[in-house]
Formats: C-alpha cells, sequence, structure tokens
C-alpha cells in the first residue's frame, strides 16, 4: 500500500536483487553522482553558500533519501526550487538561521509523513505550481548574469527591480573573457547530448572550461578566486549553533522550506512512478525527505528534496532500487575526498552556464504560455503567484497562492450548489429520469418544497437565504429536501438553525427530508434534531409530504395544492 510506513529499501532487500541488475544499479549511481556533482555546487553558491556545502548536502541527503524513500528511484539532493528561499535566509540570518529553518522543516516533514499527509500534493494547484517555479526559474537566470559575464560590481541588490538596474548601470564592466568562458560552456551543455548521453555535457563544460581558464591564463573568476579552498572531506558532524530568540521569524521559512520540499519530492516520486510503473509510498517520502533535512544542518548543508531531473537520469541509466541513490552519494564522497582540492579551478563563467540551463528547463514556459488558455481563476493564481515569487518573497507567493486557490475552489463550489423551489416543478422528463421527483407527487396546499443540490457549505449559504426569502408568504410547511447532501459546515448550521426560528416565528413547520446517516450525524453532533425534533426529520419525500399532510390535519388544514 502506498501509505506504509516501510522505506522501500527494505523491501528491496526482502525481494532480493540479482548481480545483472546490481550491475546496472551501480552504473546508474555512478552516473547520478558524476552529473548531480556540479549542480550541488551550483547551486550551493547560488543560495549564498559555500559551494562545498551543496557537496556536504547531496552526500548526506543524497544517502539518506535513497536509504528511506518510500521511491525506489528517487535520487535527492539540494535543488534549485530551494536557491530563491535559502539566499533570502543565508542574506537576513545567516548560516546559523538557515540551519535552524532546515531542522524545522524536517520535523515538519517527518510529522507530515507520520500524520498520513502524503496526499499533499493533490491539494497543490497546478497553476500554482507552474507560476512559482516559473518565478524561481526567472530569479535563477538573472541572478547568474554577473558571473555569466563577469560583471563588476560591489555590491549587487537582493532585489529583481534594482538586480537589473545594477546590471544596467555595470555594463561597461564586462569582462569579454568571462563571457567567452561561459558562451563556449554554455553551447557545450545544450548539444553534448547530441554527441552522447552517456558523459554529462556539464562536466565536459567544466573540464574544457577549466582547461581555458588555467592553461590560456585567462582573467576569469573561479571558485578559488571568490571562495577560497574546498575541503576534501566530509565535516565532523556537530550540533549548529541555535539561537530560540530567531525561532519566532524563522516559522514562516521553514514552512516554505517544509512545504516545497514536500511538493518537489512528491512530484519527482510521481513522475518516476510514471516512468517505471511503480507506486511510491508518499507518507514513508515525506518521513525520509524529513530524516534528512534534520541531518544536513550537522554537516553544514542545506535543505534538500527529492530531484526530478536526477531521479530521471537514474531511471534512464537502469536504475531500479535504492541501491543506485546510495551509490550517487558514495560516488560524490568518493569525488570529494580523491578531486575536492580541485574544484578551486572551476570557472564561475561555467557554473553560470550550468545554472542557466537549469532555470530554462524548470521554467516550464511551454506550460505557463498554455495555461493562459485555462480557467480566469487558473490564470490569476497562476500569475499572482509569478509575480510574488519575483518580485516579492517565495514564502508570500506560495502561502498566497494557497491560500488564493482555496478562496477561487470554494467560489466554484458555492456556484455548483443550487436552492431551488420546486413546489411547482412539473417536468415530465425529470419526473421520469427521477423515481422520487416532486413532479411524481402530489403536495398538499400550502406546502412549499425546496431542494438544496451539492455541497452545503459557507460559500452556499447566501444562495440558500435568497432563495428561500422568493416565498412572499408563509407557508404552513416548508420541506427541505436534503437528500443531495453528504456533509454540512458549521456556517450551513446555523443558517438552518435562522431557518427554523424564522418558520417557528411565522408560523409554519420545517421538515426535514431525505436526512443521510453521515448528515444526520451532525445534526445530531450540533444538537440541531433537538431543536427541531426527531419527528419533523425524514429519509425520503413520501415519508416527509405523509408528515407535512400529518401536521396540516392536526392543526386543522387540509387539501392538495391546485
Amino acid at each position: 500500500m502506498s501509505t506504509r510506513l516501510v522505506p522501500e529499501f527494505f523491501s528491496c532487500i526482502k525481494d532480493g536483487c540479482d548481480r545483472k541488475q546490481l550491475g546496472r544499479e551501480i552504473m546508474a549511481g555512478l552516473l547520478v553522482g558524476i552529473v548531480a556533482l556540479p549542480l550541488a555546487i551550483a547551486f550551493a553558491i547560488a543560495s549564498g553558500v559555500k559551494p562545498e556545502q551543496g557537496i556536504f548536502t547531496a552526500i548526506i541527503a543524497g544517502f539518506l533519501i535513497s536509504l528511506l524513500s518510500g521511491s525506489r528511484v528517487q535520487i535527492g539532493g539540494p535543488t534549485g526550487a530551494f536557491i530563491v528561499v535559502v539566499f533570502g535566509i543565508v542574506s537576513k540570518f545567516g548560516y546559523d538561521g538557515l540551519a535552524m529553518a532546515t531542522l524545522m522543516a524536517g520535523v515538519l516533514l517527518v510529522a507530515m509523513g507520520l500524520a498520513r499527509m502524503g496526499a499533499v500534493i493533490k491539494f497543490i494547484p497546478y497553476p500554482m505550481t507552474v507560476g512559482f517555479t516559473s518565478g524561481i526559474a526567472l530569479i535563477i537566470a538573472t541572478t547568474q548574469i554577473k558571473d555569466f559575464f563577469g560583471l563588476t560590481i560591489p555590491a549587487l541588490s537582493g532585489e529583481f527591480i534594482h538586480k537589473i538596474m545594477d546590471y544596467a548601470h555595470h555594463a561597461d564592466t564586462l569582462n569579454l573573457s568571462a563571457l567567452l568562458v561561459g558562451v563556449i560552456s554554455l553551447l557545450i551543455i545544450v548539444f553534448w547530448g547530441k554527441v552522447t548521453r552517456k558523459v554529462p555535457g556539464s562536466i565536459i563544460a567544466i573540464l574544457v572550461g577549466t582547461g581555458m581558464v588555467h592553461f590560456l591564463g585567462l582573467p576569469v573568476a573561479t571558485i578559488g578566486s571568490q571562495f577560497g579552498s574546498v575541503p576534501s572531506m566530509l565535516p565532523m558532524p556537530r550540533l549548529p549553533h541555535l539561537d530560540w530568540a530567531m525561532l519566532p521569524q524563522l516559522i514562516s521559512p521553514a514552512l516554505t522550506i517544509a512545504l516545497l520540499g514536500a511538493i518537489e519530492s512528491l512530484l519527482s516520486a510521481v513522475v518516476a512512478d510514471g516512468m517505471t510503473g511503480m507506486r511510491h509510498r508518499s507518507n514513508m517520502e515525506l518521513v525520509a525527505q524529513g530524516v534528512a533535512n534534520i541531518a544536513v544542518p550537522f554537516f553544514g548543508g542545506i535543505p534538500a528534496t527529492g530531484a526530478i531531473a536526477r531521479t530521471a537520469t537514474n531511471i534512464k541509466n537502469g536504475g531500479r532500487t535504492p541501491v543506485a541513490g546510495m551509490v550517487h552519494a558514495i560516488t560524490l564522497l568518493l569525488i570529494l575526498l580523491l578531486f575536492g582540492r580541485w574544484a578551486v579551478l572551476i570557472p564561475m563563467p561555467t557554473l553560470a552556464a550550468i545554472l542557466l540551463v537549469v532555470a530554462f528547463h524548470m521554467s516550464e514556459w511551454r506550460h505557463f504560455v498554455k495555461l493562459f488558455r485555462a480557467s480566469k481563476s487558473d490564470i490569476l493564481v497562476m500569475l499572482s503567484t509569478f509575480f510574488l515569487t519575483v518580485f516579492v518573497d517565495l514564502t508570500v507567493a506560495i502561502q498566497t497562492g494557497v491560500v488564493l486557490s482555496a478562496l477561487l475552489f470554494m467560489n466554484r463550489m458555492a456556484q455548483v450548489t443550487e436552492v431551488r423551489n420546486i413546489t411547482n416543478e412539473l417536468n415530465e422528463e425529470y419526473g421520469k429520469e427521477d423515481a422520487l421527483a416532486i413532479a411524481t407527487r402530489e403536495v398538499p396546499k400550502g406546502v412549499e418544497v425546496f431542494e438544496i443540490y451539492g455541497p452545503f457549505f459557507f460559500g452556499a449559504v447566501t444562495q440558500f437565504k435568497d432563495t428561500l426569502n422568493i416565498v412572499k408568504n408563509p407557508a404552513r410547511v416548508l420541506i427541505l429536501r436534503m437528500r443531495h447532501i453528504l456533509t454540512i459546515d458549521a456556517t450551513a448550521l446555523q443558517a438552518l438553525e435562522d431557518l427554523l426560528t424564522k418558520t417557528r416565528k411565522d408560523g409554519t413547520a420545517l421538515i426535514l427530508s431525505g436526512v443521510r446517516p453521515r448528515l444526520q450525524a451532525s445534526l445530531d453532533r450540533n444538537r440541531f434534531t433537538e431543536k427541531i425534533g426527531q419527528e419533523f426529520i425524514f429519509g425520503n419525500i413520501d415519508a416527509a409530504l405523509a408528515g407535512a399532510r400529518k401536521y396540516l390535519a392536526a392543526s386543522g388544514q387540509t387539501g392538495v395544492q391546485e
């Protein structure tokens, strides 16, 4: 079952793995590890932390996510989606603030998994996902302009508009050598796949770019010139510095990291399911992501989640078990131990080229354009999330997107709900299709029948009251058909109580018809049954009409509506 809290790794051990498949797992892991190396470095630098912190994250989180994941093929590590939020946290609170936020997000993810909230992805509207993803891609692309063109800017602004203005004001500081390295790196990444897909284009770009700068002596910024030396080993785990006074300010960023991590990892798992025909365990996936994000701050890492592109690479190269993901993490560790010190030679324009390609693929511009053919509400959600991500803040964008999507959804549900006066419903076709149609019944004179279609919640209460007000003269009996109502909320219950008070004041008997067991339980729980009286609640329209006749007879009025 997809809700089981059992890591897929243990299921794989139980199922066994032949030597031939194990060989495929090792090869897939080696290749994914090579692919992940430049991305881990680039994501870390773009996030405002040191390059090695991205590698530490890919190693620790990558191994833990594969070990505990609810997907057999998930590859975890730092991703482009976190760049904007991580950069914002580091800029405002420093790395200690980021470590605290990541720990908090990890705890939240574990709690979400234990609470069986793995279906959270179903409640994130697609237009919202496209909106903030495209916004993140645009921000990533704009942050790489400085390194790609080798611009000299003393203090680059963090805000989008001011950043663009900074680029315009310092355009005369263009470094042609940096631009040359950047363009060549970009072309290699884009077109290398036509030569071979066995070796990633990003690795070739790094080798060529590094060789150009080193052997030609080009005046181009490198990792070493900007960040100093890169360690060639994992740091010993240590407890991050926790400033409890900072905790209240980090709640919102932590929620953003947790929600973003959940969305990204579950999306990746869904994509993987489509490619492999497997079915992931969504709740276990959230727990795995949570444990990984709790662990990485102890090694100086940054937030991690499932990486769609690396997961797809794993699958395409034969990975079918968590072993490939573990090998990917071990591969990165070996690269760090053996070649970590050489990372200082990597030119910044090459890393900028890698991130520009990542941003392009991340932008989903085709889906962005396609959504303009959707409904106005979907366009509103997408554009609101996009512009808030770019011009305000990703945290605000996600929170606003969720709230706006919920409000629009409730508006749609309110529009679906219909309240009709069906006392004089004489549609013969309707009567033939529905054995319980009022058109096939005799309604006593002095009885009005209304029916509610669709969900009865606070969004539909106004329509409910307006429809009931069309009856100018109070009826002797008001029957409210509720056969299509499965649930009812507090606002709708209050509307029923107000109606009961009004009908009693007018001398009208209120009868409920077609009350289902689940709705009856809600009425009982909220003591509405006591107020109206069980004798005025009926399971079907025939019983309700019989009750109306009995009431009219008892009050001295009889007859059939003319």
